[in-house]
């Protein structure tokens, strides 16, 4: 029987689910208050009910201390926990209200969602794509594939603007986070060169900027008020800067009143002002994306038949200026709200191609539609470099003191496989330890502390080895980012394979975090 695949935009400020109408279009699912984005925006009202959405954005002003945004940002992270009326939740688990509600929106539509494509930023490491995987598994989903936004963003526009073979620089900045990727669009494949980005980055970092400006202006009209003391003071106000920064990208200036304790001011924030605040985060998205092209060259691309603008935040007439002052760039706005989403059902439709089968009539799409789509290949990339720790040579006999060398290379195409081979260090050893780490500063480094620990195995029941014993460590990526090692003594060639435990969720918290989501669904 053919299922249909959704496509659904995770986002860090915004989310929405899309479908291919029979039409052969991406249609995105509105939800049920007939909008087309749901904010990514969780309320605990009760310890049996959650809100998501705008109202649960609106309930930050009455009932900061149960509401949770940009929780996104903390997808992958081991020690990231909120509790809730006594009950605690993991990221994975909030956000997994958050789909839930996407899901509810497209079964008041007629919709039956099961399978789903999520998309991730490109830069999103593999504890970071888990964790997705994980949040969609506790909201009650298969999870066919994830798969980068860019990547989606780049394969709805190569859809809508097929024929010519081109090369496209995405710059993606939304709510929380931001990615430049340098994408091939070759007849029906999408190949990635290279990306680089930042998840911590993103729209609410100008929003935070404005809200200091606002919060600056009341308090100098205002100086012995302790309106900065007050919680429900500060959410107030940064809705009110998310409004005034939509506003700002067509007006020159806007004036918003803001209240507190009986006092009022007329605060008035103008667009050179709010550029001038938040310069140095747009300096930094234009320093990823020099890097980004610097590695793109080196790949031999130094030319782009298109720049496009993902993400709401590319609204800002300062990004579309600085793209064309520093690197000369015209870009394009593509849809920068919904590309994501329909790329993704795009993207989808071909996962369910490979699940069901070329069924044309059900479909509702002509044979050779069904057939390109079908042929479709999609090359991502390692979003960062991926390594081991292993002693460093200079402080042999200090176990705290190590290096991490790094097998696979960010950037490298998927699948990917590398092998590099290693001594044991202890005599009679039995074991091995294998401490998995991820490149976490903007460049790749061996240091400890330019790199993130995101799992480990333990590749046991060895015979008795002597001291610097070879042991080979293979670690292997497959085209979704799942990530494999294998360890081998060439003593014996006895071959250990395990697939790495990423994160500290047990079956148990996913099982727990299941139930809690259940409780609380309404569907």
């Amino acid at each position: 029987m053919w299922m249909t695949v959704y496509g659904i935009d995770l986002g860090t400020t915004y989310s929405c689910i899309a479908r291919i109408d029979q039409a052969g279009r991406p249609h995105v699912i509105r939800n049920v208050t007939g909008e087309e984005s749901t904010p990514s925006v969780v309320y605990f009202e009760t310890p049996y009910n959650t809100v998501v959405g705008k109202e649960a954005k609106n309930a930050a002003l009455r009932d900061p201390g149960l509401v949770v945004a940009l929780i996104k940002r903390d997808m992958g992270k081991r020690d990231v926990r909120l509790d809730f009326h006594g009950q605690e939740y993991s990221p994975e688990g909030i956000s997994a209200f958050i789909l839930r509600d996407l899901v509810r929106s497209a079964h008041e539509a007629g919709e039956i969602v099961r399978d789903v494509v999520i998309t991730v930023p490109a830069y999103f490491g593999v504890a970071e794509r888990e964790a997705t995987r994980t949040a969609g598994e506790i909201a009650g989903l298969n999870v066919v594939n994830v798969v980068p936004e860019p990547v989606a963003a780049a394969l709805y526009y190569g859809v809508l603007n097929a024929g010519a073979d081109r090369t496209v620089l995405v710059f993606d900045l939304g709510g929380g986070t931001f990615d430049t990727t340098v994408i091939k669009l070759v007849g029906n494949d999408v190949t990635v060169v290279c990306t680089d980005g930042d998840h911590e980055l993103g729209g609410a970092d100008w929003d935070e900027k404005l809200a200091g400006l606002v919060c600056e202006r009341f308090m100098a009209e205002h100086p012995d008020s302790d309106a900065t003391e007050s919680e429900d003071f500060l959410q107030d106000v940064g809705l009110l800067a998310e409004d005034m920064k939509k506003a700002l990208t067509s007006m020159q200036r806007r004036r918003q009143q803001v209240h507190f304790g009986g006092r009022s001011a007329l605060v008035e924030i103008t667009r050179q002002e709010f550029e001038q605040a938040t310069a140095e985060l747009l300096g930094r998205t234009m320093d990823i994306t020099a890097r980004t092209l610097a590695l793109a060259e080196q790949r031999g691309v130094t030319t782009f038949d298109e720049v496009l603008l993902v993400g709401g935040s590319t609204r800002m007439p300062a990004v579309a200026e600085a793209l064309r002052t520093r690197f000369g760039f015209a870009p394009k706005v593509h849809e920068p709200d919904l590309a994501v989403a329909k790329g993704a059902a795009l993207f989808a439709l071909a996962q369910s191609l490979k699940i069901g089968g070329n069924d044309a009539e059900r479909l509702g799409l002509s044979s050779a539609a069904v057939e390109a789509v079908a042929s479709r290949k999609v090359t991502i990339v390692t979003p960062r470099a991926f390594g081991v720790a292993v002693v460093d040579p200079e402080h042999p006999e200090d176990r705290k003191k190590f290096l991490v060398a790094h097998l696979l290379d960010a950037n490298t195409p998927l699948p990917a496989q590398e092998t590099q081979q290693f001594q044991t260090f202890d005599h009679n050893q039995r074991s091995i330890d294998i401490e998995i780490w991820e490149q976490a500063g903007a460049i790749a480094s061996e240091l400890p502390e330019h790199n993130k620990q995101i799992g480990g195995a333990c590749i046991d029941r060895l015979p008795p080895l002597p001291k610097d014993s070879p042991v080979n460590v293979t670690f292997r990526m497959d085209e979704n980012g799942t990530l494999h090692v294998t360890a081998q003594d060439l003593r014996t060639n006895k071959t250990a394979e395990t697939e790495i435990k990423i994160g500290d969720l047990t079956r148990q918290d996913v099982n727990a975090a299941k139930d809690a989501v259940a409780r609380m669904s309404r569907i």
